[in-house]
């Protein structure tokens, strides 16, 4: 059975070791058909700041399979990044990036490292949504929702079941972020307990990474939100010993993206001495993810077999460890020559159950009892007493809600701040209903009418709820 794919071969190294990686696939059997698009620097310097244009969009969501080698994004504001756009447009929720030491063919000071990271595609800070308030403060707000999490951590489960992997760990932040954070916690326990047979484990993302970078061979799969993700999987992929040597599968419901998590590397192009590495690693995944798993598995084996053999690129040659210093094509050529071969020393790979995973579509829970129990108003203000904005606060007050608290940059400034604590010209101020009354939205449109009477330079609200009667806002810290 024939797969149609979309392809783009990018910019910089691209068309090189796509080149390199397509002959390589072909060679191997891969019952691919091809059709190309055009992604990048070109399509965004002709005035697409997307850097795709529309009919390739529709080429890849018939085919729903895309190989894409890096691209560059032209310098200057206004351009796109394609990558997270295409994650985000085609629901690919999934990030995939599979890190294992190549020892003793390839340096690292971790040999025994094989773990895979599962990072959240979608959302997070990534939904790019950016404001400045004040002449010293800009916003970005970070947004994790419960399928995101649901659907991200039920991934990382059923890929530690499929490919035998005994253990998930989830990194976050929740002791400082409680309501993002904590939520993806807190899916990721409710999760795990489906799925008794796979050891499961939480870190703080701080002390998780250190040992990542310190001990990763006590670690299986990790699932983590997008920025914690994008970070520390480059992070892993060098400690096995080179970037160019990961790729990375983009898995949604409907679409996927396959590719290298390295750059376009401009200043080698079209020089025959660019690593096909990363790519071809992305395109075992994809022939994994159609089916092709007999096919993924020759290619995998014959690379590890040409690692083991010597025959290296240039960014990976090592004097005393490598044999031969070969360019993108030569080594093509080698992995073509080590089709149906597999490795004597690193261990071969077997994709009896590499198919792509079926998961079930994320089910909306029941709605939950949404009170409205007060508002935070943000303020604009160049004064630097709480106790001073305090007074101006109690001018707008209505006779049912009072002040809670003022914060600066979160932290706790009124009542009883310190003096040592420094103020920006950004300010929060909470409102609450009295004891016995209730705070509607009507009311906040009358706090911002007073507010605008009394010249407050209010910037933004955030309505406080309280869902099945549990708050559900951060406190001021200090609070």
């Amino acid at each position: 059975m024939i797969t149609k794919i979309t392809v783009a071969k990018g910019d910089g190294i691209g068309p090189e070791i796509m080149d390199a990686t397509l002959e390589i696939i072909l060679a191997a059997g891969s019952k691919i058909e091809i059709e190309e698009i055009e992604v990048g620097e070109k399509v965004y310097l002709a005035g697409n700041t997307s850097g795709i244009a529309k009919e390739s969009w529709d080429i890849i969501r018939r085919n729903k399979v895309f190989l894409k080698a890096p691209i560059t994004t032209p310098q200057g504001g206004g351009y796109k990044s394609l990558n997270v756009t295409t994650r985000k447009f085609l629901g690919l929720y999934s990030n995939v990036r599979p890190c294992m030491s190549l020892h003793p063919f390839i340096k690292t000071k971790h040999p025994i490292m094989d773990i895979v990271i599962v990072r959240e595609n979608e959302e997070d800070l990534y939904a790019g949504i950016e404001h400045q308030q004040t002449d010293e403060v800009i916003q970005c707000l970070k947004l994790i929702s419960r399928p995101g999490c649901e659907k991200i951590v039920r991934y990382a489960f059923e890929y530690a079941k499929q490919y035998g992997r005994k253990k998930v760990t989830c990194f976050s932040k929740d002791n400082i972020m409680k309501q993002t954070d904590g939520l993806f916690h807190s899916v990721f326990d409710e999760i795990a307990k489906e799925y008794p047979e796979i050891e499961n484990e939480h870190w703080i993302v701080d002390i998780g990474a250190a040992k990542l970078a310190d001990t990763p061979e006590e670690f299986d799969v990790i699932v983590m939100p997008n920025l914690y993700g994008d970070i520390l999987s480059d992070v892993a992929a060098q400690i096995t010993g080179s970037v160019g040597l990961a790729g990375s599968a983009n898995i949604g419901e409907e679409c996927a993206m396959f590719e290298a998590i390295h750059g376009s590397a401009p200043p080698i192009a079209c020089q025959n001495i660019a690593n096909p590495s990363g790519l071809l690693q992305g395109a075992v995944m994809m022939l994994n993810h159609i089916g092709e798993t007999a096919v993924a598995e020759k290619v995998q084996n014959a690379w590890l077999k040409t690692l083991e053999d010597g025959m290296h690129t240039n960014d990976i040659f090592k004097e005393g460890n490598s044999k031969q210093k070969v360019g993108t094509k030569e080594f093509a050529q080698a992995v073509i020559a080590n089709l149906g071969n597999k490795p004597s020393t690193l261990k071969a790979v077997s994709y009896a159950n590499g198919s792509a995973l079926n998961l079930p579509k994320y089910k909306r829970k029941p709605a939950a009892k949404k009170e409205l129990v007060g508002v935070d108003l943000f303020v604009h203000w160049t004064g630097t007493s709480p106790d001073e904005l305090a007074s101006l606060v109690n001018k707008i007050e209505l006779d049912h809600s009072k002040l809670s608290m003022i914060t600066n940059r979160g932290i706790k400034v009124y009542p009883d701040g310190f003096p040592e604590t420094f103020c920006t010209d950004h300010w929060r101020y909470r409102i609450k209903p009295t004891d016995g009354n209730d705070i509607s939205k009507t009311d906040i449109i009358q706090l911002l009418s007073n507010a605008e009477a009394n010249n407050m330079d209010i910037i933004k609200t955030e309505n406080l709820y309280a869902f099945d009667g549990k708050p559900a806002f951060s406190l001021g810290q200090g609070q």
